[in-house]
Parts: C-alpha cells; sequence; structure tokens
C-alpha cells in the first residue's frame, strides 16, 4: 500500500487532463509520515485515483506522476518504461543516436537519457528518479548492453530538489572521447563536458534542411557551438561558411570536427555575437544564409522581457546582413519563449530592418524529443527556415 495525497477541490483539472505535476499549493491533503522521494497515490477532491507519483516536500512541484494505474513501482516498471521508449524511436527511424528518454515525454518525469551507439548519458533531475538510479544503470546495462554510461548531473536545477551537482561514471570507466556520424558527417565530442549530454540531437532533421539551400552559398552561422549547423552547411557544398561561438573550448572542438570531415571553407572565431554582428554590418558584410541557434536567454517567466530584447537584436542584425533571396534560419530553445511571443518577434524584427520575410518551413526538435499534447513544458525548441527579400 501507498501512502495518499489528495488535491484539493478545483485545482485538479489540469492533472486528471494529463499533465503529471503536483504543486504543493494544489494538495489539501497528505497522509502522515511520507518520505521525500517516496512512491504515493495521488487522489482528486473526491477521492478517486488519479495516478502513481513521486513526492518530494522540498520541492515546489510536490509529486510527480509516473503512472496512471496502480501498477508496481519497481524494476520492471522502468525496464518496460525504457523498452517502450526504444521501440517509439525505432519506430520512426531512430537506431544509432538519439534521445531515449525525454522526461515527461515519455512518461519519466525529471529523467533524460541519450544514446549515442552503444554508450549513454544520463541525466536525472528529481529526487525522486535518482532514488532509481541504480535500477536505470543496470537497466541499461544489462538489457541494452551499454558499453558505458556517463551521469551528466552537473545542473543547477537539481539544487531545488535538495540534491547536490556531479558528474561521472555510473558504469566502469571508458573512453569519453566518442565519434558519431550523422548522414555522413563525423563529430567527435566529449561526454563528459559541453552543454547537456555532449551533442545536440534535439536539431538532427533540422541540420539536414540545409541541404537544398547550402550550394555555393556564403554562410554565416552564429552560436556554433561545436559546429554541428556550420558544418553540415559545408557538407552540402556552401562556398565559406563563418562560425562565431563565445566558448574557446567548443571552437576548438569544432575546428578539429572540421578537420576530421575535410571541410576546408569552414572558419570558426571565438567571439560574441552580439558584438560580431553590428560590426559586420558596419563593415558593409552580406551573406546568403544566416543561422541564429543561441542558447536559452530566459530560463524563468521573470526574464521573459529581456529574452525578447536578446532575440530581436539578433535576429534584426542578421536579416539586415543577408543579401536579397538570403535565408534565415532562426531558433529558440527557450519554452517560456512561446511560438506566439517568438513569432511576434521575428515579425518586429522584419518591420524594423525593412525586409519581406517569407515562411518556408516552420522548425521543431527532432522526434525523438515528442510533444505531448496537454504537457507545454515537452515543446521547447522552435524556429523558422525564412526568405529574406
Amino acid at each position: 500500500m501507498y501512502k495518499k495525497i489528495r488535491i484539493g477541490r478545483g485545482k485538479g483539472y489540469r492533472i486528471e487532463h494529463g499533465h503529471p505535476w503536483v504543486y504543493q499549493n494544489e494538495i489539501e491533503h497528505t497522509d502522515p509520515y511520507i518520505s521525500n522521494g517516496e512512491i504515493v497515490d495521488v487522489y482528486n477532491f473526491k477521492d478517486r485515483f488519479i495516478g502513481r507519483a513521486y513526492y518530494n516536500a522540498q520541492s515546489q512541484i510536490t509529486a510527480r506522476i509516473l503512472t496512471r494505474k496502480e501498477e508496481q513501482i519497481n524494476t520492471d516498471f522502468f525496464s518496460r518504461r525504457l523498452l517502450q521508449a526504444k521501440r517509439q524511436r525505432e519506430a520512426y527511424g531512430y537506431t544509432h543516436n538519439y534521445r531515449l528518454i525525454f522526461g515527461e515525454a515519455d512518461h519519466l518525469p525529471g529523467l533524460v537519457i541519450d544514446k549515442f551507439g552503444d554508450y549513454y548519458v544520463v541525466q536525472i533531475l528529481t529526487l525522486g528518479m535518482e532514488q532509481w538510479k541504480k535500477n536505470i544503470t543496470e537497466i541499461l546495462i544489462n538489457q541494452f548492453r551499454a558499453k558505458g554510461i556517463y551521469e551528466r548531473n552537473d545542473v543547477p536545477v537539481r539544487t531545488l530538489e535538495g540534491l547536490t551537482e556531479q558528474q561521472g561514471f555510473l558504469s566502469d570507466p571508458f573512453e569519453t572521447h566518442i565519434e558519431i556520424e550523422e548522414q555522413g558527417v563525423r563529430f567527435q565530442f566529449d561526454l563528459t563536458e559541453g552543454q547537456k549530454t555532449g551533442f545536440f540531437l534535439d536539431q538532427k532533421e533540422n541540420r539536414e534542411e540545409l541541404k537544398a539551400i547550402s550550394k555555393g552559398a556564403h554562410v554565416l552561422d552564429c552560436f556554433t557551438y561545436t559546429g554541428s549547423f556550420a558544418l553540415f552547411a559545408a557538407y552540402y557544398g556552401a562556398a565559406s561558411v563563418t562560425a562565431y561561438d563565445v566558448s574557446a573550448r567548443a571552437i576548438e572542438r569544432a575546428v578539429e570536427n572540421a578537420t576530421r570531415n575535410q571541410l576546408s571553407q569552414c572558419t570558426f572565431t571565438c567571439a560574441n555575437a552580439f558584438d560580431v554582428l553590428p560590426e559586420k554590418i558596419k563593415s558593409g558584410e552580406r551573406y546568403d544564409m544566416v543561422i541564429l541557434d543561441p542558447p536559452a536567454f530566459t530560463k524563468s517567466r521573470k526574464n521573459i522581457q529581456s529574452a525578447i530584447r536578446g532575440y530581436k537584436e539578433i535576429n534584426l542584425r542578421g536579416i539586415k546582413l543577408l543579401k536579397p533571396g538570403g535565408f534565415l534560419m532562426t531558433f529558440s530553445c527557450s519554452h517560456f519563449m512561446s511560438d506566439e511571443l517568438f513569432y511576434e518577434t521575428l515579425c518586429e524584427a522584419a518591420y524594423d530592418s525593412g525586409r519581406t520575410l517569407k515562411r518556408i518551413k516552420y522548425l521543431q526538435q527532432s522526434k525523438d524529443h515528442p510533444v505531448v499534447l496537454g504537457i507545454p513544458e515537452t515543446q521547447y525548441l522552435k524556429g523558422y527556415l525564412l526568405l529574406v527579400e
């Protein structure tokens, strides 16, 4: 028997309709002596079962629902979830490198697992999921035949759950510099460093959009990180690719990857895009394509106005740097920068530039990062491929 929490009257609509988060101020009753990290049953105000969740009184999100069934939460439960996610990815063509578990979208809130060949990177964001780390590791080793597992739990959000930041091996130690291939382009990166789990799997399909528009183009790629968009533009026939990132280490990796793929038309420079773009406009430089894939300008609602100003500035300058008939590929990966806000910001940038923007394609996160209807937090990456007249 699991202990019980009950949601107050008028506060359970969102949860009963599929959202897995139960906030502290939504709970009317809690059974005594519930330990943080413990599995609990969630009921509505009419005492009807809603779901089974893990609990943490220290977190503002006090309970996160794992299942809507009255089933046991044990190693077999996690095994079924991981195998289900694997089958879903394989059904739409992912076999080698992909996000195996995308938190709430795979009904495992607080858990991210990325697969790079036979190696896995695990990121656990919540205390409730931390309790099952050993079980998850055993599943990856015994059922998924993982050659190596590394945890990237070096994220500040863990402190909100009463957890420390940490990273290290969950399997026997292994060489963390690995090489993967994506559509003919080879990338080497270190699982122990960089953003997220080391490589941006969520842009997989968007990188392929460059194939039709890169041939013979002069490309400017800002916020290049380790150069994935830049390398694909060059691989698909760009005449030149000029790329910038503020991280010196990321630029080193980008140069190494360009050399690995013999893409000599790429030039990588460590610099801040907010400084570089005005200088290029002033000097009269113009490009056939500009790619803008910045990190999230805000990770909270309170800083949204500052983020809007940042997105408008870089897109306005990117538009000004394009020749008539050039392409702008632009993104926002901030959940709080909604589709509507991002669209409005691009419209304002277009108006201020005096140019016309035509939407060629709406871009979003790859299929291994599924969006669950009713859980808006699962949708974070949005972008546009635009023709600039």
